[in-house]
Protein backbone atom coordinates (compact mmCIF):
# COMPACT_ATOMS: atom_id res chain seq x y z
CA UNK A 1 0.00 0.00 0.00
CA UNK A 2 1.09 3.47 -0.78
CA UNK A 3 1.78 6.40 1.48
CA UNK A 4 -0.47 8.66 -0.56
CA UNK A 5 -0.82 12.38 0.14
CA UNK A 6 -4.12 11.54 1.87
CA UNK A 7 -2.35 9.03 4.14
CA UNK A 8 0.42 11.53 4.89
CA UNK A 9 -2.18 14.16 5.82
CA UNK A 10 -3.99 11.69 8.08
CA UNK A 11 -0.70 10.69 9.74
CA UNK A 12 -0.05 14.35 10.57
CA UNK A 13 -3.56 14.64 12.02
CA UNK A 14 -3.05 11.50 14.13
CA UNK A 15 0.10 13.05 15.56
CA UNK A 16 -1.47 16.44 16.24
CA UNK A 17 -5.20 15.89 16.85
CA UNK A 18 -6.45 14.66 20.20
CA UNK A 19 -3.05 13.21 21.08
CA UNK A 20 -4.11 10.16 19.09
CA UNK A 21 -0.50 9.04 18.60
CA UNK A 22 2.53 10.54 20.41
CA UNK A 23 4.90 12.60 18.26
CA UNK A 24 7.74 10.15 18.86
CA UNK A 25 5.65 7.41 17.24
CA UNK A 26 5.44 8.92 13.75
CA UNK A 27 6.02 5.51 12.14
CA UNK A 28 3.01 4.12 14.03
CA UNK A 29 0.88 7.07 12.89
CA UNK A 30 1.94 6.39 9.30
CA UNK A 31 1.05 2.70 9.65
CA UNK A 32 -2.44 3.57 10.91
CA UNK A 33 -2.96 6.32 8.34
CA UNK A 34 -1.94 4.17 5.37
CA UNK A 35 -4.37 1.46 6.51
CA UNK A 36 -7.25 3.91 7.05
CA UNK A 37 -6.66 5.92 3.85
CA UNK A 38 -6.59 2.70 1.81
CA UNK A 39 -9.77 1.29 3.34
CA UNK A 40 -8.12 -1.63 5.14
CA UNK A 41 -10.64 -3.47 7.33
CA UNK A 42 -8.24 -4.78 9.99
CA UNK A 43 -4.93 -3.51 11.31
CA UNK A 44 -3.22 -6.42 13.06
CA UNK A 45 -0.45 -5.51 15.48
CA UNK A 46 1.42 -6.51 18.61
CA UNK A 47 2.16 -2.82 19.29
CA UNK A 48 0.38 -2.34 22.61
CA UNK A 49 2.14 0.92 23.37
CA UNK A 50 0.87 3.17 20.58
CA UNK A 51 -1.74 1.22 18.62
CA UNK A 52 -3.44 -1.77 20.24
CA UNK A 53 -4.47 -0.42 23.60
CA UNK A 54 -7.90 0.74 24.66
CA UNK A 55 -7.01 4.38 25.34
CA UNK A 56 -5.17 4.83 22.04
CA UNK A 57 -7.80 3.03 19.96
CA UNK A 58 -10.52 5.47 20.97
CA UNK A 59 -8.39 8.50 20.04
CA UNK A 60 -7.19 6.89 16.81
CA UNK A 61 -10.73 6.03 15.75
CA UNK A 62 -11.97 9.54 16.55
CA UNK A 63 -9.12 11.21 14.63
CA UNK A 64 -9.69 8.96 11.59
CA UNK A 65 -13.43 9.63 11.56
CA UNK A 66 -12.92 13.37 12.05
CA UNK A 67 -10.68 13.30 8.97
CA UNK A 68 -13.35 11.47 6.96
CA UNK A 69 -11.99 7.93 7.14
CA UNK A 70 -13.43 4.81 8.68
CA UNK A 71 -10.68 3.46 10.92
CA UNK A 72 -9.60 -0.14 10.58
CA UNK A 73 -10.44 -2.51 13.40
CA UNK A 74 -7.25 -2.54 15.46
CA UNK A 75 -6.51 -5.87 17.10
CA UNK A 76 -3.83 -8.40 17.90
CA UNK A 77 -3.48 -11.61 15.91
CA UNK A 78 -4.93 -13.49 18.90
CA UNK A 79 -8.01 -11.29 18.98
CA UNK A 80 -8.59 -11.80 15.28
CA UNK A 81 -8.16 -15.55 15.47
CA UNK A 82 -10.39 -16.23 18.49
CA UNK A 83 -12.72 -19.06 17.58
CA UNK A 84 -15.53 -18.22 20.00
CA UNK A 85 -16.88 -14.76 19.27
CA UNK A 86 -19.97 -15.30 21.39
CA UNK A 87 -22.11 -16.13 18.35
CA UNK A 88 -23.46 -19.27 20.00
CA UNK A 89 -24.93 -17.39 22.95
CA UNK A 90 -22.17 -18.32 25.39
Amino acid sequence: MAATPAAEHLARRLLLDLGAVPREAAADAAHIAIAAANGVDYLITWNFRHIANAAMRVRIERACRDAGYEPPVICTPNELMETNHGDDGS
